[in-house]
């Protein structure tokens, strides 16, 4: 069916796990071009929820909280607070934020699963695996850890080593070991019940292959062709944990274990719209609704194949219309990675950059991983926002107001006589919305949001030509039609860019002190009156300067060096030697009395040591980390039965120990407590 055949809208965002807070690569993927379907929908008179909320559940949920030593409950209370927050200070217009923690989404996920078990869809399976004896209870994917058998890395998890990004099973792990307790785990035989996606096979390809080919995203149709062409294998509903949607008591050897996060999260859509709405079926149930999922592309086969395949076993649900997945967002030529903390939080975002949600959400929809994955740069963020919003968007509009403002003390002037070239602008100032629209709706929000500048591209080339500073001494009446014009398309603006900047749109509207319409008012060529009154001016977008964005860099490169820092392993110790060999060399405290550096040289410098035994110079290679004059008095360690060697014209009698970090950069190795020079180092 067409957009205008539906009687209504079901629109959700994927549930962010509650284990940290939300990131750019969040926003760009699913909430920016959510909230711009969402925003326009309701402009043209929709009748649309926007379901979000947080997936409170799953294995990273526990591994958060044991690393923190609290509870899963006091994570993602935590968590939960400050993703809810960060999505209303950042505009986007959910008409509920829930969370799977919620009893209505506990009895709404069992009631579910309920369904199928009774109906006989599920299939019960006996298998093998790893049980931590000590803390008896199986281990989550997660929860093991082992040697790669691929790279041979050490620290590799049951389900991906991070290190290659192979995906894993835990069985293939080399000495694996429990991350709870260190101990070896054991076999242990458990049951589950498991949803036979193979038996819905034949229904997907129908579904997907033939009925959505020519209206889904290609990634998208193509991720799901992969998975049908491979075959679909049964999957399981259930895990053996103690946080989360516990089964029923009357589910025999239902004990001790919970629905698995992947079959209770969706359904948190349907629970989140329940808590809303007494009326939620004709939401979920009624073939007039459309049924739209924003996600990410890891979440592809689970909003496309799996959940479809639930909703279908259960029988009373419609099917989601379209899936419009996007790629994933890279931040400075580097994947994301909350782990290590390479990313952009919005909560910080938000406290650094006061007032500039508009801003953000223009470059992550400009710059949207449509297609393909995407890069952020900060000086790419700078640049559209002092190049585009501010130059083009900006600027013409207060070009407008403050002409308005000195000419005709902020009253809208008449349109007089119009000529050829205002004619071609009054025509495509209607042309617009239609154009915006059928982007968004096909999900091309880099195509609407760029038709939308656009808009005021054409205002301020209008402006631009026809000058109306010049020609307000020699063409008066001139002036009026002009600007007349030029409010036209500032108020259609406060229309059209609402989706995309909705702070924008309610500061410009006010500006013009004229109430936001709807998308069916947008094109009007006479949206504000002869001898409307205008507000005080303002400007819409400030300039960011390049001190802002060498701040947000250099916290970017203060990220990668503590996790360089972090990750750094110690070379391997060199081969095994003789006491009597050590035994031979002579190490003693000093203390460095004069350095200057050696001319014609870029790394050594000249120091006189005071040994204890004699003042002594040494040449040492140090010269790129240390300037001569901040060493004088550090304490040193120094060889000082090295044979004497020459270097550059100079005599070195003996040689400073000195520590390699990770990065190159030579420490000195001295004493930490005060002690005479001379002392041997044994």
């Amino acid at each position: 069916m067409n957009n205008t055949d539906f009687k209504r809208y079901t629109v959700t965002s994927a549930l962010p796990y509650a284990n940290g807070p939300i990131h750019i690569g969040h926003l760009a993927g699913v909430y920016v071009p959510a909230d711009i379907y969402v925003r326009y929908l309701r402009s043209t008179g929709k009748d649309v929820l926007f379901i979000g909320g947080s997936d409170e559940h799953g294995v990273p949920i526990t591994i958060k909280a044991r690393q923190l030593g609290v509870t899963p409950q006091e994570i993602v209370d935590k968590y939960h607070g400050i993703i809810k927050k960060s999505f209303v200070d950042f505009g986007v217009s959910f008409d509920i934020y829930s969370r799977t923690s919620n009893k209505v989404h506990h009895e709404t996920a069992i009631e579910f699963f309920k369904t199928l078990y009774d109906k006989n869809d599920f299939v019960e399976k006996t298998s093998f695996q790893y049980y931590d004896e000590e803390n008896k209870q199986f281990l989550a994917d997660r929860y093991i850890t082992g040697t790669c058998p691929h790279c041979s890395n050490e620290k590799a998890y049951g389900d991906q080593c991070e290190k290659c990004g192979t995906t894993l099973n835990a069985t293939d792990l080399i000495n694996p070991r429990s991350a709870i307790s260190g101990n070896q785990p054991v076999m242990k035989e458990t049951k589950h019940w498991f949803l036979p996606l193979e038996k819905y096979e034949d229904f997907l390809r129908e579904w997907i292959l033939v009925s959505h080919k020519d209206d889904w995203k290609t990634n998208v149709y193509g991720q799901c062709k992969s998975w049908l062409d491979q075959g679909l294998q049964p999957r399981a509903v259930t895990r053996d944990l103690d946080w989360g949607v516990k089964l029923p008591a009357d589910i025999e050897g239902g004990e001790g274990k919970v629905l698995y996060v992947w079959f209770d999260a969706p359904i948190g859509y349907i629970s989140a719209t329940k808590e809303l709405t007494p009326e939620w079926e004709k939401y979920w149930k009624d073939k007039e609704t459309k049924l739209v999922h924003f996600i990410g592309k890891d979440n592809i086969v689970f909003h496309c194949i799996i959940f479809p395949a639930m909703l279908k076993a259960e029988g009373s649900y419609i099917l989601p219309d379209n899936v419009p997945a996007n790629e994933f967002m890279n931040l400075e030529g580097d994947k994301i990675s909350t782990s290590r903390n390479w990313a952009v939080w919005l909560h910080e975002y938000l406290e650094e950059f006061p007032g500039k949600q508009d801003e953000l959400r223009y470059v992550l929809c400009a710059n949207a991983p449509e297609t393909k994955d995407n890069d952020f740069t900060w000086k790419d963020y700078q640049a559209k926002n002092n190049n585009e919003l501010l130059a083009i968007f900006g600027n013409f509009v207060n070009r407008t107001l403050v002409l308005t403002s000195k000419y005709y003390e902020g009253i809208v002037p008449a349109l007089g006589e119009t000529n050829d070239a205002d004619k071609t602008v009054l025509d495509d100032i209607k042309n617009f919305p239609a154009s915006i629209a059928a982007s968004i709706e096909s999900y091309r929000f880099r195509e609407a949001i760029n038709e939308m500048m656009n808009l005021a591209r054409l205002g301020n080339k209008y402006l631009t030509e026809n000058e109306p500073w010049k020609q307000i001494k020699t063409n008066p009446e001139r002036v009026k039609t002009v600007l007349n014009i030029s409010l036209q398309i500032c108020a259609n603006l406060s229309i059209v860019c609402e989706p995309f900047l909705p702070f924008t749109a309610d500061k410009l509207s006010k500006m013009l002190i004229i109430t936001l319409e709807k998308w069916d008012k947008a094109g009007s060529i006479d949206l504000i009156k002869e001898g409307h009154q205008l507000g005080a001016v303002d400007f819409l977008f400030q300039r960011i300067e390049d001190v802002d964005i060498d701040k947000q860099v250099q916290k970017l490169l203060d990220t990668k060096k503590a996790n360089e820092e972090a990750n750094v392993e110690a070379k391997p110790a060199k081969a095994n030697i003789e006491y009597d060999d050590f035994a031979k060399i002579d190490i003693r405290t000093g203390t460095i009395i004069e350095a200057v550096k050696v001319p014609k040289t870029k790394k050594l410098l000249k120091l006189t040591i005071d040994t204890g035994m004699d003042k002594r110079t040494v040449v040492s290679g140090i010269a790129e980390y240390y300037e001569p004059e901040n060493i004088i008095g550090q304490k040193v360690s120094i060889l000082v039965n090295l044979a004497p060697k020459d270097l550059k014209g100079i005599t070195s009698q003996g040689m400073i120990l000195m520590a390699e970090n990770y990065d190159g950069k030579l420490c000195f190795v001295a004493p930490t407590e005060t002690i005479n020079n001379g002392s041997e180092v044994k």
